[in-house]
């Protein structure tokens, strides 16, 4: 028996056209706006209920949109306006390069700020001031972090990882080299192990992309 397709999506007009290809009898269209944070556990229902034989849910969602933080008006004016060297710091963790089973949404939510961080260190070499952009990795850490309040499934959990002064003070003595990309123990096992590579392809690509893009920016005129 063929398999009938669920689509939905914000756009009616859209989601119309495909049901038309391909029959109702085939496709299913609701729309929806994922936005609409507090109306997500209603419209899963819905379509469960409508649907109860559902056996595959496939994401497929995103926006795309440039962001230049080498403008003055995206990175605070104070650091750019003085003389010396400033900076902007983050903290991101081991689990930015490789995620944890046990957290996905901590892994992912660290591995979007790394690119993030990348592509920004990238931008503002090329606005005014001089910003450096840092990102601390820690591995595992003595904190609260893992404590029974934020984590009550672990017994003792603010004994795991290594002791907080410790890290401090190899933190600190990178810090004082200048490095940009702090990577502590574990977790500098595994920057070393792959993410240098990764940092020479990111680099490659932004070079590629800058000029293949360059014929297919609209040019606004002054007025």
């Amino acid at each position: 028996m063929a398999s009938k397709l669920i689509i939905s999506g914000r756009r009616k007009e859209n989601l119309h056209e495909i049901v038309q290809q391909h029959g109702s009898d085939k496709v299913y269209a609701k729309a929806f706006n994922v936005m609409n944070l507090e109306q997500i556990p209603q419209f899963s229902s819905e379509i469960i209920s409508e649907n109860p034989d559902l056996d595959c849910i496939f994401l497929n969602s995103g926006i795309q949109r440039p962001f230049d933080f080498s403008k003055p008006e995206c990175i605070p004016s104070h650091l750019q306006q003085q003389q010396n060297q400033t900076a902007i710091a983050f903290t991101t963790s081991q689990m930015a390069l490789v995620p944890m089973m046990r957290c996905p949404n901590y892994g992912a939510s660290k591995a979007a700020l790394h690119h993030f961080i990348l592509a920004l260190r990238t931008q503002v070499q090329d606005g005014p001031g001089n910003v450096k952009v840092l990102e601390i990795y820690p591995p595992a850490i003595q904190t609260e972090l893992h404590d029974a309040k934020h984590q009550p499934d672990l017994k003792d959990g603010h004994l795991i990882g290594m002791p907080l002064q410790e890290f401090v003070d190899e933190f600190w003595n990178s810090l004082s080299k200048g490095e940009d990309q702090i990577s502590v123990r574990s977790a500098r096992n595994i920057f070393n192990a792959f993410e240098t590579k990764r940092q020479e392809l990111y680099h490659d690509m932004t070079q590629m992309l800058s000029g293949l893009l360059k014929q297919f920016l609209r040019v606004r005129c002054r007025p």
